[in-house]
């Protein structure tokens, strides 16, 4: 019996020292985190290593500080492969902001071609129309001189 309770000591010990159970036990009041068997201590463990949700691509968080404001906000962009299930609603979701990224980028990619058609147009002195301008030609050359 006091073998045991000397193992399942120097067990606890052990698991105490891993950095992730330190962070975890850290959070909660010393009485609570002393109260954990080295079972429990291996099984909070094993959850908690199980989550990739730290790994991403791109991992872009800054704090955002308002002048003359007594707080300050944060902002989360976070780009990575997504290893969850996706439920139907999440599905529905999706689909859904790609079809909008898409037709951002369609809509973009046509006004760049439509741009570079007026651009041109206007390098040749083609005038659909006497005496109008949308000004973007001289706009362009005055950029370029």
């Amino acid at each position: 019996m006091i073998r045991q309770s000397v193992t399942q000591d120097k067990l606890k010990s052990e698991l105490a020292d891993d950095p992730v159970l330190k962070r975890f036990l850290g959070d909660i009041d010393k009485p609570v985190a002393d109260s954990f068997t080295a079972a429990q201590l291996e099984e909070i463990k094993k959850a908690l290593k199980g989550q990739a949700w730290k790994k991403h691509s791109i991992d872009f968080r800054p704090t955002i500080f308002i002048p003359f404001l007594p707080w300050s906000f944060y902002m989360v962009f976070l780009l990575g492969h997504n290893r969850r299930v996706i439920s139907h609603s999440e599905k529905g979701i999706a689909l859904v902001m790609f079809l909008l990224l898409s037709l951002l980028v369609l809509i973009s990619i046509l006004g760049f071609i439509m741009l570079v058609l007026y651009l041109i147009k206007s390098a040749l002195g083609i005038d659909l129309f006497a005496d109008e301008s949308l000004g973007i030609w001289d706009e362009f050359k005055r950029l370029i001189e």
